[in-house]
């Protein structure tokens, strides 16, 4: 299985287009591939009952159309040393997203940055070391971004992603 990566959202190909429709097997082919992209063609083939040639083509097209951005570890926060998460909201002077979006992205600990629309106009994830860590991310890198108005923080107590319960 190839580990190029294709251009992701809002990169000059493919941008304001879609690929086409997915159909049953795209699906569950991504749906394995989320739960464990190191499995090998082979495997991936065998549980979505299509042959070794059709499961390789299939990730071949959803790489080549921008469906499937590269493969990478899933990192746990915790073991990781980063035990304290947050969402910050930003509020921001109307056309600086570009540079404070640049400007995020080379925050140490932001780990995800999303454009909203709404009360706040940008939503950051943090994972940090702990709390003191969290406080100099928001109240000195965060807040003396220019173009940021103000900010908002929700701490993380409990989390969970698509493949496991909420409840374990």
């Amino acid at each position: 299985m190839s580990q190029e990566t294709s251009p992701g959202p809002g990169s000059a190909h493919g941008a304001g287009r879609s690929a086409g429709p997915l159909d049953e097997i795209d699906r569950r082919i991504l749906d394995e591939l989320v739960r464990d992209g190191r499995m090998s063609v082979r495997t991936l083939a065998d549980r979505v009952h299509v042959s070794r040639t059709n499961a390789y083509a299939r990730v071949e097209r959803l790489l080549r159309d921008g469906v499937i951005a590269g493969f990478q570890a899933r990192v746990v926060p915790e073991p990781a040393g980063l035990g304290t998460s947050a969402y910050i909201a930003l509020t921001i002077e109307q056309n600086t997203w570009r540079e404070v979006s640049a400007e995020l992205a080379r925050v140490h600990y932001v780990e995800h940055v999303a454009l909203l629309s709404g009360e706040h106009d940008v939503l950051a994830l943090v994972r940090a070391p702990d709390n003191a860590t969290l406080r100099d991310v928001v109240l000195e890198r965060v807040q003396s971004i220019a173009g940021v108005l103000s900010t908002r923080t929700w701490l993380v107590f409990r989390e969970f992603d698509g493949t496991q319960s909420p409840w374990q």
